[in-house]
C-alpha cells in the first residue's frame, strides 16, 4: 500500500473509529434528554440524571466539528491528490491557491462559529463555513455522482454537514425560546441528519469497493475502457503477469 492509499483510507478510518461512534453516543443522549424533559413536564420525577442534557450539548458540539472536519478531509484529499497528479499548480495556479485559501477560511470560520455569541455573528460564520464546503465541493476534481445524486456519498455528506453547522448556530437560541420552536426545528433537522449518516455509511462502503488501490488503478481503468462493466470481457494475461502469478 502506497502513501496515496494511506491518505485515501484516513477519511473512512476516522469515520469508523471516531465519528460514527460519536453519532451513536449523541443520539443516545438526545433520546435520554427528550425522555427526561417529557417526564418532567408530566409532573413525574425522572430517574434520568440532569447532566444528560449538558453531555448531549457538549458532545453535539464535538460532533459538528468532527463532521465538518471529516468532510473537509475527504474533499481536500480528492482535490489535491488529483491536482498534484495533473500538475494543476503550473496550469491553474490561481485556482490551486484559491482552494488552499478556502480550506483555511472554512476552518477559521468554523472556529469563530464556536466562539460567536450573538445571532448575527453566528449566522455570518455559519454561512461562511457552509459556503467554504460548497465551493470546495464544486471543484472539478470532486466526484459527486451527479447522475445518481439520490445515492451520492458527496451530497449526503454535504447536506449532513450543513445540518450540523445550522444546529450549532441555533444552539444558544434553543434555550432562549420559551415556545420551543427552535427545539422542534433542531429535533426535526437532526432526525434527517441521522438518516443521512446512515446513508453515508452505506454509500461510503460502496465507494470503497469502487476505488482501487494505486497498483490496481491502471488495470481497473483498462477494464472500464473495454466497457467490462456493461458487457462480458475476456482478459488475457501478458507474459509478465503470468510470471508474477507463478
Amino acid at each position: 500500500m502506497e502513501s496515496k492509499d494511506f491518505f485515501l483510507l484516513l477519511h473512512p478510518a476516522i469515520a469508523v473509529f471516531f465519528v460514527f461512534p460519536l453519532i451513536g453516543i449523541v443520539t443516545n443522549f438526545a433520546w435520554a434528554t427528550r425522555q427526561r424533559r417529557l417526564q418532567s413536564l408530566s409532573g413525574g420525577k425522572s430517574k434520568i440524571p440532569p447532566v444528560v442534557g449538558q453531555e448531549h450539548v457538549q458532545l453535539g458540539r464535538w460532533l459538528t466539528g468532527s463532521v465538518v472536519g471529516i468532510s473537509l478531509l475527504g474533499l481536500a484529499f480528492a482535490i489535491f491528490s488529483k491536482m498534484l497528479e495533473k500538475q494543476v499548480i503550473t496550469q491553474e495556479p490561481l485556482r490551486f491557491y484559491f482552494v488552499i485559501a478556502m480550506c483555511v477560511a472554512t476552518i477559521i470560520s468554523l472556529y469563530f462559529l464556536y466562539l460567536a455569541k450573538t445571532p448575527t455573528w453566528r449566522g455570518i460564520f455559519a454561512t461562511l463555513t457552509g459556503m467554504g464546503l460548497i465551493l470546495l465541493g464544486c471543484q472539478p476534481e470532486v466526484y459527486r455522482r451527479g447522475n445518481e445524486w439520490y445515492v451520492s456519498h458527496y451530497y449526503y455528506g454535504i447536506t449532513a454537514s450543513m445540518l450540523m453547522i445550522f444546529s450549532l448556530a441555533i444552539l444558544q437560541d434553543i434555550y432562549k425560546d420559551r415556545q420551543n420552536r427552535w427545539r422542534t426545528v433542531h429535533i426535526i433537522l437532526n432526525c434527517v441528519a441521522l438518516l443521512l449518516f446512515i446513508g453515508q455509511g452505506m454509500t461510503g462502503a460502496r465507494d470503497l469497493l469502487e476505488i482501487p488501490l494505486s497498483w490496481q488503478e491502471q488495470h481497473i481503468n483498462k477494464l472500464y475502457e473495454l466497457q467490462c462493466n456493461i458487457k462480458p470481457c475476456t482478459i488475457q494475461l501478458s507474459p509478465e503477469s503470468k510470471r508474477s502469478f507463478n
